[in-house]
């Protein structure tokens, strides 16, 4: 995990550096249940985690990927940078790089961080409440790109 500690030293400005992916075959979207000893435990959420040391976004999103799903997932394209500091259900401030992946072969089993792993069509998504953090508006962001592309990534908030 890596933490950015501003100039001031403040420990409220203590942000992480997280992924989160958009893992997508044949118009569905994989989708964990969070584990319910996690933060927005029994909810649906992006497969991702924190960045650690020695590791890129990308290394981290595929490594996440694997660990949480059992899949190897390739990286098709950065999709978003979301540093807001006041997102939805989120303590730490986290800053989020959201990778658009592709699943290869299942290799393994989901970590004890997911109760539940899940296929769901993108227009039969989980409601609102159903969902961890921000990660709803990400995939509703996403659909929008697939009606309408944009450049990407997007950036900021």
């Amino acid at each position: 995990m890596i933490n950015c500690t501003f100039e001031n030293g403040n420990k409220n400005s203590l942000r992480h550096v997280v992924v989160d992916m958009l893992i997508i075959k044949d118009n569905k979207i994989l989708l964990v249940k969070r584990a319910p000893h996690l933060t927005n435990g029994n909810l649906y959420a992006l497969v991702g985690g924190f960045v650690e040391r020695g590791e890129n976004t990308q290394q981290a999103a595929m490594r996440e990927s694997l660990e949480e799903t059992g899949y190897k997932c390739e990286v098709v394209e950065l999709f978003r940078i979301v540093d807001n500091p006041d997102r939805r259900n989120e303590d730490r401030q986290n800053i989020s790089f959201i990778y658009l992946m592709r699943p290869q072969e299942k290799v393994g089993k989901s970590d004890n961080e997911v109760k539940e792993l899940k296929w769901f069509d993108l227009d039969k998504l989980p409601k609102q409440e159903e969902f961890a953090f921000d990660h709803l508006d990400n995939i509703k962001l996403y659909i929008k790109y697939l009606e309408k592309p944009f450049p990407l990534p997007l950036l900021g908030r």
